[in-house]
C-alpha cells in the first residue's frame, strides 16, 4: 500500500451549483512549475482550459490541473441526459519525503496515490447527489473526499483495475476506477511526475497523455 500525500490540495471553488471561473489561476502559476505539465495528447481536438495550481507553504508549485472538453458544472449523478463531456488531467511533482519549508516538520513523499486522490477529489467537486439538500452538500463533499483519500491509499484494492494508456507515445500502466460520478485514473511518467485524471461523458479508454503546451490552454 502506498502512502498518500495530500500535497496541499485545494478543491476547485464552487458557488450556487456552478464552477467559479475566477477561481482558476493565471498562466503564471503554471509557468513557475519546475516540472512538465501533462494534458491530453494531440488526438484530442476539443477545447482546452486552465484550472488551478497547488502550492506549498513557501509558494513552490507542487501540482495542478488542465481541463479538456466542456467546462463542468456541478451535476446530479441521477441526471439521465448527460451532455457534459470532459477530462481533467492532474500533474503532481514526484519527490521523496522532505523537510517542510519552515523546517518544523516532515512532508510526505508524493506517489501515484497522491495523483489518484487529487483526481478523485476533483471529480467530486463537480458532482451533486440528487437526494441531498443544498445545505448538506458541504458535509457530503467532506465525507466523500475522505473516502476518495482512503481509496487512493489502496491502489491494489478491489475498487481499482488496470488500464494501459499511452504517455508520450509509450504504453503506460494506470490504476483505474469508475463510480456513479465518473471515472478516475492515476499513473506515473518518465518525466518525474505522477499523472491523475478524472472525467465524465468521455471514455477513459481512448485517451492518451503528453507533455502539454501551456499556451494552448491559456
Amino acid at each position: 500500500m502506498e502512502t498518500t500525500s495530500r500535497v496541499g490540495a485545494q478543491a476547485p471553488a464552487a458557488e450556487d451549483g456552478q464552477q467559479v471561473p475566477s477561481a482558476r489561476r493565471t498562466v503564471d502559476g503554471y509557468l513557475r512549475a519546475p516540472f512538465p505539465w501533462y494534458g491530453l495528447d494531440e488526438a484530442f481536438t476539443g477545447p482546452r482550459w486552465l484550472m488551478q495550481v497547488g502550492t506549498a507553504a513557501d509558494g513552490a508549485v507542487e501540482h495542478g490541473s488542465l481541463g479538456h472538453g466542456d467546462e463542468p458544472s456541478i451535476r446530479h449523478e441521477t441526471t439521465e441526459d448527460e451532455k457534459e463531456r470532459f477530462a481533467v488531467v492532474v500533474t503532481v511533482a514526484a519527490h521523496p519525503g522532505r523537510r517542510s519549508p519552515d523546517g518544523t516538520g516532515q512532508l510526505e513523499a508524493t506517489s501515484v496515490s497522491s495523483a489518484a486522490w487529487l483526481a478523485g477529489a476533483g471529480l467530486l467537486t463537480c458532482t451533486w447527489p440528487g437526494q441531498l439538500d443544498h445545505t448538506l452538500r458541504d458535509d457530503w463533499l467532506a465525507q466523500q473526499t475522505e473516502t476518495a483519500w482512503i481509496l487512493a491509499d489502496d491502489l491494489d484494492g478491489p475498487e481499482w483495475s488496470s488500464l494501459s494508456l499511452p504517455v508520450d507515445g509509450v504504453p503506460t500502466p494506470f490504476h483505474y476506477r469508475e463510480s456513479e460520478f465518473g471515472w478516475v485514473l492515476a499513473g506515473s511518467t518518465e518525466q518525474g511526475v505522477h499523472v491523475g485524471a478524472y472525467g465524465r461523458g468521455m471514455s477513459a479508454y481512448g485517451l492518451g497523455f503528453a507533455v502539454a503546451e501551456i499556451a494552448a490552454y491559456a
